[in-house]
């Protein structure tokens, strides 16, 4: 399967996601959340719907022919994994008494692979200028 079809796919696949995350979390976690974990969950939601859009403009805007291009589609779509995936499972986790300290180090890990996947995109429109 090509990247650009994979890419446009996931995309809406994630922003899918992240409005049944989001509702999920607004109704039926309402009530078993704290207050600092539902904020935690909707932190979830809101970086897979943002990075969602992102991969669907990229999607639409890029070959992916190269290297770096690919890349940034693969540090966004695992990141964006890795961060709020991980982000809800403390959090529903947590409310349920269950302690899921593996996945504490695996938020930051996301986290640095959407940095990348950010820094590369810019670094892909500097080196197109130049």
């Amino acid at each position: 399967m090509e990247t650009i079809l994979i890419v446009q796919l996931l995309g809406a696949l994630l922003g899918l996601l992240a409005v049944v995350f989001g509702a999920f979390g607004a109704h039926a976690l309402k009530k078993s959340l704290s207050e600092a974990q539902l904020k935690s969950f909707d932190t979830g939601v809101k970086y897979q719907m943002y990075h969602a859009i992102l991969l669907l403009i990229l999607g639409f805007n890029l070959g992916f022919t190269t290297a770096l291009e690919k890349n940034i589609a693969y540090c966004i779509i695992l990141g964006t994994f890795l961060f709020s995936f991980s982000i809800y499972a403390l959090s529903i986790g947590a409310s349920k008494g269950k302690s899921l300290k593996f996945l504490g180090p695996v938020t930051p890990l996301g986290g640095l692979l959407l940095i990348i996947g950010w820094g590369l995109l810019f670094y892909s429109f500097i080196a197109n200028m130049v």
